[in-house]
């Protein structure tokens, strides 16, 4: 198992939380973004620049990811794409995708979207939270405990 993390949009606090969590579980973990990242020295962090055209870290992430993967991201047709190839998604406020949920998701993306297409104000997420912070490093833990092997 491998952890990406679509690392452009994802929070740096997450991003510590992370480190920590592969360090401590000895899992690899690759962060995609385009532009150049600062990671902490270790055997299992690396990163991968991708040039800076849209969606080419998701497309990247959806390109090397494996049966089994854990893909961090906040997008939700990146999710989707990860699922139906046997991996795993986990956004950055805690909510582990699953394919009972994801078609919900982008039924209500694609809703948002063609809301903001046609000039309606829909605002975006609010800030991430400390509650969201813990949210997210328990589930990645629970994920961590079930699929990570010693």
């Amino acid at each position: 198992m491998k952890i990406w993390v679509d690392a452009d949009a994802c929070p740096t606090v997450i991003k510590d939380i992370l480190y920590r969590a592969v360090e401590r579980k000895q899992i690899h973990m690759v962060l995609v973004a385009n532009q150049m990242l600062r990671i902490p020295p270790s055997a299992f962090i690396s990163a991968i620049t991708v040039s800076s055209g849209f969606d080419e870290a998701d497309n990247e992430i959806e390109r090397r990811c494996e049966a089994g993967d854990l893909v961090i991201t906040a997008d939700i047709p990146l999710a989707a794409d990860i699922l139906a190839k046997g991996g795993h998604a986990l956004n950055p406020r805690g909510e582990l995708y699953s394919t009972d949920t994801i078609k919900q998701k982008l039924t209500m993306r694609d809703f948002m979207d063609t809301m903001r297409s046609s000039g309606v104000h829909t605002g975006g997420p609010p800030p991430l939270n400390q509650s969201d912070r813990q949210a997210f490093a328990n589930q990645l833990d629970r994920f961590l405990q079930r699929y990570a092997t010693p």
